[in-house]
């Protein structure tokens, strides 16, 4: 396969880097949403501007929960690599780069000792021409370093046989390193792909950012409207025509008020607006936060709607449901990444072009979505028994700790 060359994945990284940082944005709560409103003044807006943070919330609940374990069948000793690299923060950092954007790129190179160090890369900053069949790139190009502008500093051409490096600094000499594995050392992390989309799919999706929007002009809405249900509108008629201006503060926050008949005797009638209630609004940030459970996995509980809370793990994964599926998933096709990573890492550890066959009994192995309560324990426990005096062996400590998360005295994995 010929390849398309550096200019052609600079030109594919800009023309989606936008559609990126906009779900970075709504992840971290610093998006402005498009103003749509017919009734609130322009000079009104922007002090009523609401915030909401379901999308971050839709990304969290599912990063929370996939908690990456071990590699099973650790055949090429890739633990080694990845205890190397921090594990504890750079399977979270994948993970929640993945959910936010589709997926993520780890950036492999050489370090001390010849340890390949493993760097995660937002997809912002990275893309590449993606083999569809093994999910590794065949050519990829990533921005290493950016300016406080967000020009590029440093770039970098992954090739299957060398890595190009480049700098907007013209002092600096560009240079290539040798690459010993086959493929280039810029792996991607997907979440969710398909054939159509091949890089996968955001957990901040369209529909979920509609419901957030629309949620959030129902709290500005509100928020106005609470201004007037606070001070209700008054107002006074039959007012003589040389009676002095009414100061309309003092009208408003006073405890008493003192008006007289007039030469004809005729007196002033006091009225005040119907107060506008606040229950519509209510109801519909409820249908809004409905709408965004349903497409997440949610339930209006984790949305901040208490009703009455779950008394087990049990009950709690029934009202997860959908959650609990997409977290599967994701727990695949991630696993798949992760375990790329480990295959071309290892490939530049030992200076040699492994086969990617050669990886298929090395298992991605993570955490269960759900940890086990007393109750759940039990249960599983009574079903082991049964288990194994049907069938003998059928259930040992490994598959007791990918059941309930809970390791064994006597395992040492």
């Amino acid at each position: 396969m010929s390849l398309q060359g550096m200019n052609y994945l600079k030109k594919k990284l800009n023309t989606r880097r936008s559609r990126v940082e906009m779900r970075y944005n709504q992840y971290a709560m610093k998006h402005k949403d498009f103003d749509v409103s017919l009734t609130i003044p322009n000079q009104m807006k922007m002090n009523y501007k609401s915030i909401l943070g379901w999308c971050a919330k839709g990304v969290d609940s599912l990063a929370d929960r996939l908690v990456f374990r071990e590699f099973a069948n650790d055949n090429f000793e890739v633990k080694e690599i990845f205890d190397a690299n921090n594990p504890d923060v750079f399977f979270d950092s994948a993970v929640l780069s993945a959910l936010i954007a589709s997926c993520s790129f780890v950036y492999i190179s050489k370090g001390e000792d010849d340890m390949p160090r493993l760097q995660v890369i937002e997809a912002s900053n990275a893309t590449g021409i993606i083999d569809p069949i093994t999910g590794i790139l065949t050519e990829g190009y990533a921005v290493l370093e950016r300016d406080d502008r967000g020009q590029p500093l440093v770039e970098a051409y992954f090739a299957p046989e060398q890595t190009f490096y480049y700098y907007a600094d013209k002092s600096k000499k560009n240079f290539s390193i040798a690459n010993p594995t086959g493929y280039p050392l810029l792996v991607p992390i997907i979440h969710r792909p398909d054939a159509v989309r091949p890089f996968g799919r955001s957990r901040i999706t369209r529909s979920g950012m509609y419901f957030q929007r629309y949620a959030k002009r129902t709290l500005e809405r509100a928020d106005v409207t609470a201004e007037f249900y606070s001070f209700p509108q008054k107002y006074v008629t039959g007012l003589s025509q040389d009676a002095d201006p009414m100061e309309t503060w003092k009208a408003t926050v006073s405890s008493m008020l003192q008006f007289t008949k007039d030469d004809e005797g005729d007196k002033p009638v006091l009225g005040q607006f119907t107060t506008p209630s606040m229950s519509p609004f209510t109801e519909q940030l409820k249908t809004a936060a409905a709408g965004f459970a349903g497409e997440t996995g949610l339930t209006l509980d984790d949305l901040g709607f208490v009703s009455e809370n779950p008394s087990s793990v049990e009950a709690i994964k029934a009202s997860h449901e959908n959650l609990r599926l997409a977290g599967r998933k994701a727990q695949r096709s991630l696993g798949s990444g992760f375990l790329n990573v480990a295959f071309i890492a290892a490939c530049l550890r030992d200076s040699y072009p492994y086969n990617r066959y050669q990886f298929n009994e090395t298992i991605p192995k993570w955490e269960p979505l759900f940890e086990a309560d007393a109750s759940m324990l039990s249960l599983i426990g009574d079903g082991a028994i049964k288990l194994n005096q049907a069938i003998e062996g059928f259930v040992d400590e490994d598959t007791i700790r990918d059941l309930t998360g809970v390791k064994g005295a006597g395992n040492n994995g």
